[in-house]
Formats: C-alpha cells, structure tokens, sequence
C-alpha cells in the first residue's frame, strides 16, 4: 500500500495533530460541570465524567498517533535534526497521559505527562535550526516558556494564574508550535 504524496507531509500530521488536540481538550473542558482552567489540571479531564474522559483521551491519543506519523516521515527528511526523536518522544508521553489516569496509576502518569511536556518543548527549541527566522526565534521562545513553566511548576510555585494555568503555560507552547510548525512544513512542501 503506498501513501498518497499530500499524506506524507509531516506538516499534515503534526498540524492537524495539534489542531484537534487544542480543539478537544477546549471541548473537554467546556464539557466538565463547575471545571476551572485555573484551578484544575489538565489531567483531571482524564478521571471527570464519562463524556469529558471520552474526549479528552482521544485528544492525546490521536495528537500521540500523529505526532509518532509526523515525527517518522520528519526523520525522513532531517535525520541529522533531533526534532523528530523529541517529538516521537512526546508524542508517546501524549499516549501515556491518555492511558495512565492521574487516580489510578499517578507514577506513570505523571512520568508520562513530564515526558510529554520536556520533549514537546525541546522540539519546539531545537526546531530553530530546520526554519528560516523570525519564526525560528518565536519557536525558541516557545519552548522556554513551556520549559520555564514546568521548572516553577514542579516546585508549585504558580503565580495568580494557578496550577492549572500555569500547566497551560507548559502545555500551549508545544501545541502552538504544532501548528506553526507543521504549517510551515506544509507551505516548504508546496514550494
């Protein structure tokens, strides 16, 4: 069975990866009664009512799958970049998330969910070097904040913001990489 050319783009897979990821996760969200993006982590989607878990975990298990199609059609084109190894790794910890609940099993979630987190932003930083700038510089800066975040996370210290803002700050850096990168992906592979 061969692939048709469009599905080959890595910039497909990771585009449309992270677009649904952030448009089920919202939905997941707006789904939950009394849920506070403030207040609430992200994994707790994971362990709410039936409809939200339903959502939430085909979030991460599609961005997983996706990521793992991106990051080995990327590998590729860019065997030399360590993008497509961080991004395979993070989209595994996407994989785990989703499996591993936060109540039942919390030490692989929790393993699974730093894994996604780290790798995700590494990818975002050592992009750099595979796009032109200024958006090389956006991508950097993307994955410190996500990095930074998670440093302050760890230790719980979340400003105003809350634990579950501030594990958004981990979590949009790589998603909006996702898409910035997968696009710019999309348009070298019309060029």
């Amino acid at each position: 069975m061969t692939i048709k050319p469009g599905l080959r783009s890595p910039g497909l897979w990771l585009f449309v990866g992270g677009l649904e990821a952030l448009f089920l996760v919202n939905i997941a969200e707006f789904l939950y009664p009394g849920y506070s993006v403030r207040d609430d982590y992200i994994s707790q989607l994971g362990v709410g009512p039936t409809d939200v878990k339903i959502v939430f975990m085909a979030a991460l298990l599609l961005f997983g799958a996706m990521g793992i199609i991106a990051g080995m059609l990327l590998r590729q084109r860019t065997r030399n970049s360590r993008v497509w190894l961080f991004l395979v790794l993070s989209a595994i910890g996407a994989i785990g998330v989703a499996i591993f609940d936060m109540n039942a099993f919390s030490t692989p979630h929790a393993a699974f969910a730093v894994a996604a987190f780290v790798f995700g932003n590494l990818a975002s930083i050592f992009s750099y070097k595979l796009v032109r700038a200024p958006l090389s510089w956006v991508f950097v800066i993307l994955g410190l904040i996500g990095l930074a975040a998670l440093a302050l996370f760890g230790p719980r210290i979340c400003p105003a913001i809350g634990e579950g803002g501030m594990e958004r700050l981990i979590f949009y850096p790589p998603m909006f990489w996702s898409l910035g990168f997968g696009a710019y992906l999309m348009a070298e592979d019309r060029s």
